[in-house]
């Protein structure tokens, strides 16, 4: 049986910020575009920074580092603490709302929710679950798919069809207890990349957002996305 695929969602922190709010998280925090990796460009993003989303080309190069950073882990281990939340993305497309719940599900001492949230609800019924289990929840949450559908109608560009292969990928980047994880549904596990804190996520996720760039010079469809405390 084919996996389901939804509608892929646009890299826009107003559309994913409306998306949040539908899904009953409070506007405390937000979504906002950081307009370059500069120590200037990155000094007017609002603070305190979350979360750090990345949109990204899945090309031949990434795909070979992936495979070998895969294999090395494996090989390797590394320590993921068990307070991550991780999910695997198994539906088709969703991998900007798969960013979001990560975002939001690894901050949710931060974040405010109204009582009838579908999103905390969803965090909530899953935190116990395996990451290949809460993807598979997630194809089943009606309120979550039609919000994603909806949102994904919204962007300033035409939405490409359900069907048609999209090449650019949503990851996000988060700090749990004190370390800075890539977390990405294509993927069978977090990532670990070393210390972060609260003040210094955006500017260490920086760091690891320029190793994708590098990876592919010739490419220019990189967007970053913070999740910030509105002032």
């Amino acid at each position: 049986m084919s996996s389901p695929r939804w509608l892929p969602l646009e890299a826009n922190p107003e559309v994913m910020t409306k998306f949040v709010s539908s899904l009953g998280m409070k506007l405390s925090w937000q979504f906002g575009d950081v307009y370059g990796l500069d120590t200037v460009a990155l000094s007017m993003v609002p603070r305190p920074v979350c979360a750090v989303l990345l949109l990204f080309p899945i090309t031949e190069k990434y795909e070979t580092f992936k495979q070998q950073e895969e294999e090395r882990l494996k090989l390797q281990g590394q320590e993921v603490s068990k307070d991550v939340y991780f999910m695997k993305q198994t539906i088709g497309n969703a991998c900007g709302t798969i960013g979001l719940i990560h975002a939001v599900a690894n901050n949710l001492a931060h974040l405010e929710f109204e009582p009838d949230s579908a999103m905390k609800k969803f965090v909530e019924l899953t935190c116990k679950m395996s990451p290949q289990e809460r993807g598979a929840l997630l194809e089943k949450d009606e309120s979550i798919r039609v919000m994603h559908e909806s949102s994904a109608q919204e962007g300033q560009t035409e939405a490409p069809s359900s069907d048609e292969k999209v090449n650019l990928h949503f990851i996000a980047f988060v700090n749990v207890g004190g370390q800075l994880y890539e977390l990405d549904g294509r993927k069978p596990f977090p990532i670990l990349h070393g210390k972060t804190t609260e003040d210094s996520l955006l500017e260490d996720a920086s760091e690891v957002c320029k190793t994708f760039m590098a990876r592919d010079p010739q490419e220019v469809r990189f967007t970053i996305i913070t999740l910030s405390k509105e002032s």
